[in-house]
């Protein structure tokens, strides 16, 4: 491996967080620290990243044999099932089912021998002696080594480096049990931690299979316009023009250039409604197509498209822990040897200290060690993180790590800015003004003939609110664009003039009641475009950007939900700010910022509330999205450096979307901390029951598994918070 490129391992074995520090031991010293080590739990995959000294596959790949676990290179060419071989697929199911039915079998046969099934389940009187045939042993010896086989190699590992880990416990419970003649309870522990184990690796499929659905959204081929062939979807270069029929995917993200069809683009922007789509409206992969056909022009490769992003992204997303992780990791790591050390004791002090006997102490701890097992704490946090984070795609909302998954619980103000964000983004007709006798649609009619022909945004929605007032542009004669000033045509041999209030002036057309009232439109934040002629002026028709619909109700939502302080943070002048301020209902703006002054802003909300997010979509947002707490970019449409730089993306314009990831983080956080004190909860319950001699191997074994049971299930619940 060179230093200038990153190597991925596909790794068996590596189920959960435990693997990950295992790994991160082994291998960091090997590569030059484990930053260089990146881990997607979901694929089981392992990234050595690019950097110094170099390392060979080959060195990497024994390094990770040495832990138990098994590595082989990968990459995305790679034709490979993801799955990997069947045994890789299915071992750990096939292993588990052998020891339940060699299990199942000693006991029956125990039962036959001996005719009594309590004798076979090591349930008779401590006084009663009797000897377990050696057929049984055998049996009993095979479902606990089928049980264990896939822990083995990492209790060694674990001995070796004298590292205790859960598979350590566990093995030694196994031979503990074994030693004290127990072997009814050893094949039993070896069983249902296998079971245990089973139920871990299965709930990180279910996770990994909500996220990998993304990928079945976007259709394999796509259909070329001129030749009407169905070809594999990577190789259509951009610019290509596809043909997508009613009811079909859409396979590459593009611009429609002829037809006219609704929509559904709630598998990406999370939206519910079909959206209409026409010439020059952009399309996104894997959203579904209506009643009418559409031609479309490609703009992006198949390894490019938004859903390809958000799939990369969803990736990336499990390496970036949240806290709670990174808490249960680090408390994993001292509990384990404290248990271990905790089990001695149970085992000395009660003989040495007041002559009780060694038999019925070593099998507490025994107990001790398996009731202590962090199986459900380690598993609980990462399972109820992924399924927030494909909770939170499928709904459209796309969070680029599980730290931020915990962040919106806690934050205590939130800035905006105003233009894509707050508002649409794009200039309306909010008033038509006639004078001197006119009507409004004679000034729409000559506005919008003269409009017609420039593609400045004041211009387009001049032209677009006439069409939405049924009004068709007036034929004008001797159109002429005056470079930043305005236009001027003849209509029925007359002249007429279109422009700004700077271009009224130079006419010296302006009288003191039309200045009034420029001035008075201005400072509620409207833009004013003038129309008149050479004898005076006909009307103005005013301007602004329009509010987000909704937007009032949104902020209040987040009010109740106890955020204390709403800002907006824009460019643009005061008085439209404070319109826009006004109509939204937020708490306080500032205007005529700069990028750098939109840092410092939030720089100072940061030392005053400590937890801030913002929320943008231009270029000039980024280093703003990037200071925040977390960085929140607005829709698909948003720039990419806007998407690159934040912490969340929303692929709708949707605000209402916001309130929603609070919510969210607020249950996955509670669910969080339900299965940590739910598994601390049980484990203290049963060291209170072994110290009383209320407790067995296999209650202990059962009470974990079911723990784990609990937990993952609890934390599954998330994946449904994402239906629309």
């Amino acid at each position: 491996m060179t230093n200038s490129s990153a190597i991925r391992f596909r790794i068996t074995g590596m189920d959960c967080a435990e693997e990950v520090a295992i790994l991160k031991r082994e291998i960091g010293p090997l590569v030059g620290g484990s930053e260089r080590l990146a881990f997607d739990i979901l694929n089981g995959h392992m990234t050595v990243l690019a950097g110094e000294p170099a390392v060979s596959p080959r060195a990497v790949i024994e390094a990770v044999e040495r832990t138990g676990m098994r590595a082989e290179a990968w990459d995305e060419s790679d034709n490979r099932s993801e799955e990997g071989t069947f045994w890789q697929r299915n071992g750990r199911t096939v292993l588990t089912t052998c020891s339940g039915l060699l299990l199942l079998s000693a006991v029956i046969l125990h039962t036959v021998i001996s005719k009594s099934l309590w004798e076979s389940l090591g349930l008779v009187d401590e006084q009663v002696e009797y000897e377990v045939p050696l057929a049984t042993k055998v049996m009993f010896a095979l479902s606990a080594l089928a049980g264990l086989w896939v822990v083995l190699p990492k209790a060694w590992y674990s001995l070796v480096r004298v590292r205790p880990d859960m598979n350590l416990l566990m093995t030694v419970a196994v031979l503990g049990a074994i030693a004290i003649d127990e072997w009814f309870e050893a094949a039993t522990v070896g069983f249902l931690f296998s079971v245990s184990l089973a139920l871990e690796s299965w709930s990180v499929a279910r996770a990994r299979r909500a996220v990998a659905a993304l990928m079945e959204l976007s259709p394999p081929t796509a259909r070329l316009k001129e030749t009407q062939q169905e070809v594999p979807a990577e190789s259509v270069s951009v610019g290509t023009v596809i043909l997508v029929r009613p009811g079909e995917r859409i396979p590459l993200d593009g611009r429609v250039i002829s037809g006219q069809s609704h929509v559904n683009q709630s598998p990406i922007t999370g939206e519910s409604v079909p959206v209409s789509k026409s010439p020059d409206e952009e399309v996104f992969a894997g959203t579904i197509n209506g009643d009418g056909a559409l031609e479309i022009r490609t703009t992006k490769a198949a390894g490019e498209t938004t859903l390809a992003n958000i799939i990369r992204m969803v990736g990336k997303a499990q390496s970036r822990r949240a806290p709670s992780e990174q808490w249960v990791d680090k408390f994993a790591r001292y509990y384990t040897p404290l248990v271990m050390l905790l089990a001695v004791l149970v085992l000395i002090v009660p003989p040495l200290a007041f002559g009780a006997a060694w038999q019925v102490w070593f099998y507490n701890a025994l107990v001790l060690l398996v009731i202590a097992c962090p199986c459900a704490l380690v598993i609980s946090t990462p399972v109820t993180i992924v399924a927030a984070l494909a909770a939170a795609a499928r709904r459209g909302v796309l969070v680029k790590g599980g730290i931020f998954i915990e962040v919106p619980a806690s934050v205590s103000a939130f800035a905006f800015d105003k233009t894509g964000t707050l508002t649409i983004g794009q200039p309306s007709v909010v008033e038509v003004v006639p004078l001197n006798g006119h009507s409004a649609e004679e000034l729409m009619l000559r506005a919008a003939a003269m409009e017609q022909h420039s593609d400045h945004p004041l211009a387009q929605a001049i032209v677009r609110h006439a069409a939405e007032q049924g009004i068709t542009p007036s034929p004008a004669e001797s159109f002429q664009i005056l470079p930043g000033k305005g236009a001027s045509a003849l209509f029925d041999g007359r002249p007429f003039w279109l422009g700004s209030h700077r271009y009224l002036e130079e006419r010296g057309q302006e009288t003191p009641e039309v200045h009034a009232q420029i001035e008075h439109m201005s400072s509620a934040g409207r833009t004013v475009v003038v129309i008149g002629n050479d004898e005076h002026v006909c009307g103005f028709i005013t301007l602004a950007d329009e509010v987000r619909p909704k937007c009032r109700e949104i902020l209040e939502r987040l009010r109740g939900q106890g955020i204390q302080h709403l800002i907006m943070l824009t460019g643009d002048n005061e008085a439209t700010a404070r319109e826009i301020a006004k109509s939204t209902g937020i708490d306080e703006f500032r205007a005529e910022l700069l990028p750098e002054d939109k840092v410092a802003a939030i720089e100072a909300l940061v030392a005053k509330y400590g937890t801030v997010a913002m929320v943008g979509d231009g270029v000039n947002d980024a280093p703003a999205l990037g200071r925040a707490t977390m960085g929140i970019a607005m829709g698909a449409a948003g720039s990419d450096a806007a998407l690159e730089t934040a912490d969340v993306a929303l692929m709708s314009d949707d605000l209402g979307q916001i309130p929603w990831l609070v919510a969210h983080s607020r249950r996955a956080l509670a669910i969080i901390r339900q299965n940590i004190w739910f598994s601390l909860g049980i484990k203290a319950l049963f060291v209170v029951l072994t110290m009383i001699g209320w407790s067995s191997l296999w209650a202990a074994i059962a009470a974990d598994m079911g723990a784990s049971l609990v937990v993952v299930f609890n934390g599954l619940r998330l994946l449904r918070a994402g239906s629309i």
